[in-house]
Order: C-alpha cells, then structure tokens, then sequence
C-alpha cells in the first residue's frame, strides 16, 4: 500500500466508504509501491485510474502537460460541470471587475449595487456586507448551501431570496460556506459589466480560446448561478489555473492583476469543516511543504495550484457523487500531496544538479 492509500483509509472508518474510493483498484495496485518509493508517471495514472469516480486528470509544470488521462469515458477536452470551482472563477472576474474600474474594491458596500433586490424592510447590517465579505464566505447571512440550497433555488428570485436571509452572524465573522454568496456577485458582475456573467468570462478570461464556459445554470431572472452549474473543459480548467500561476498573464498579456492573485491568495478566514485557510473564493494549504492553493468542486472538481513547484494540477470526477463527507476529497488531496507533488518536486531537483 502506498502513501497516499495508507494516508486514505487510515482516516476512513467505514469498508463501504473504501471501496467507493478505491474500488476499482485491485488487491496488487493496492500493493504496489511502499511509501519509500518515488511515484512515477505510470504509478500516477494507476492511483487516479483507481479512484471510481474520478473521471480526467492533468498535470502540467512550467506549462508542460506532463500527463493527460481520461478515465471511464472522461475526457479532457470535453466540457463537465466544474460544480463550485467556478467560485474562484467568479472571484477573477470581480478582481477584474476592479482592475476595469467597474468596481470600486473589497471595500465596497453591496447594498447600493443591488438596491432594487434589497428585501421591504432590510436589516440595517445589508449596509455593511462588502465585496469582499461575499468572495471571503463571511457575509453573516444564513446560508443557502447545504440543506438550504433547496428552497433557494426553488424561490422565484434568488437574489432576493439570498438578501433576505437572516443574519447568523456579523458581516466579517465566521466564514459560512453559501453559494448565494457567490451569486450575488454574480448579480453585481452583470449589473455593471454590461454583460451577463458568462459572456464576461468568455472574454475577460478566454485567453485566444484557451478559457471557455459552454453552459451555465440561470436564476429565473436570468442571471447565471454565480459559483455553480458550469461548464467547461479541465483544458480549460487548466488554462484558468495556469493564469493564476504565472501572475495573471497569458502569453504576454494581462488578464488580471498580480496584485488581484496576492489578495485572493491571503488567508482571510478558515472552513469550519476542514480547518483549512480560505481566500478570496480559494482554498489554502501546505502539501508537502509548498504552499497550495485550490478550488473545489461538489463530486471532486478540483484545481491546484503551486507556484514554487509551477505546478498546476487538474481533476475532475463524476459531478453527480458526492465529496466530502465519504472521505474522496480528502483522498484527492493525499494522492496530489503525497504522489504528484513529489513526483515533480523529484524532476525539479534533478533538473537543478544537472
């Protein structure tokens, strides 16, 4: 047993949870390597080939895909549902926002922008929610994910109905995980960028083609569901990481600002699932050392990044099986730190004592 699966089912309790992960993977796999042994291409592939709902990997350093596999029919020019992923889409679209002068900064209040959305007799703390309380998770307001997603996307105007939840806490307190959030922005996006917020990203982050939604989810007022229901390519998924990695730039050319990357890479709170730093709509940890950064996706839609490695690693699983709870994104996060990572940070030194 190697590593990453020692590390996976040490922190699964339950036979039926370690056969979802690993089911696919025979007695041998499960045996292959000792931990003493460095990950190689092929053993990559065999581990993720094992995980049974993960459906395409890649994994690119410096720009160079070094390994690219579908799995199970998956395939990764074709577009998937990146599920909350595209949360840290929608976060480079405002830190562009911004960068146009469209916005005007975190700072900023949102009550003014969405005034016409504001419920008949708001509670007076709507004034204080900013920008940058919506991409940090630390609006106050009651959530709409988990058992609330629901009956939010079952009311007539999301928007509305996501202002009109009651404070569980104050503007800039405990982080609390609401896609509702995220679609407010989206809300603003279109509201100022003259444009709903698929066709921005299609042009601000399209990169000559390289970043591409196909579809994505709309709110009975016809707004796209800001940090869900999108889809796009893991090529294009990797293209959007490997703009973050390089500062912002694609081929030469600004997208967004590196100021915007720095920002929305600083710790500004922590999950209270996972104890895990959170930035503006990114996850943030250490995976053997390096600093990481990564967004995650519902079913296992993941996207790292690890700029002292220029690293940058794509994965995603069926959308419709879930995560968390069963341990798979967890065991996502081991075989990329315990496999991946050292197999590149293994090349990179080579590489520097020849």
């Amino acid at each position: 047993m190697n590593q990453t699966q020692s590390r996976v089912f040490s922190a699964l309790v339950s036979g039926t949870a370690a056969t979802l992960l690993f089911g696919a993977m025979g007695s041998a796999a499960l045996a292959q390597q000792s931990g003493a042994e460095q990950p190689t291409r092929d053993s990559i592939i065999e581990t993720a080939d094992g995980f049974e709902t993960l459906r395409t990997l890649i994994v690119a350093q410096d720009g160079e895909v070094l390994i690219e596999e579908g799995f199970d029919g998956g395939n990764p020019t074709t577009p998937t549902n990146i599920k909350s992923a595209s949360k840290s889409v929608v976060s480079a679209l405002v830190g562009i926002a911004i960068d146009r002068g469209l916005l005007e900064g975190l700072d900023q209040p949102i009550a003014p922008l969405l005034a016409d959305q504001l419920p008949d007799d708001p509670d007076p703390r709507l004034e204080e929610i900013t920008i940058g309380h919506l991409l940090s998770m630390q609006a106050g307001l009651e959530r709409t994910s988990g058992g609330n997603y629901g009956s939010w996307i079952a009311s007539s105007n999301w928007v509305r109905d996501a202002l009109s939840r009651p404070f569980v806490d104050e503007p800039g307190g405990r982080m609390l995980y609401s896609t509702g959030s995220t679609h407010l922005l989206s809300a603003i996006l279109t509201e100022v960028g003259g444009a709903d917020t698929q066709e921005l990203a299609n042009e601000w982050l399209g990169m000559g083609g390289a970043f591409r939604i196909t579809d994505w989810e709309r709110d009975p007022q016809g707004i796209p569901l800001g940090g869900n229901q999108v889809a796009v390519s893991p090529r294009s998924l990797l293209a959007f990481g490997e703009l973050y990695r390089n500062g912002g730039e694609h081929e030469g050319e600004r997208v967004v600002s590196a100021e915007w990357i720095e920002e929305s890479w600083r710790p500004r709170t922590s999950s209270v699932f996972s104890g895990e730093a959170y930035g503006l709509s990114w996850f943030i940890t250490e995976m053997d050392g390096y600093d990481c950064y990564y967004a995650w996706g519902y079913g296992g839609q993941m996207l790292y990044v690890l700029p002292e490695l220029d690293l940058t690693v794509v994965i995603t699983s069926d959308p419709d099986s879930p995560s968390a709870r069963n341990g798979y994104q967890d065991a996502l996060n081991a075989f990329v730190a315990d496999e991946i990572v050292p197999f590149v940070a293994d090349d990179e030194q080579q590489e520097r004592e020849s």
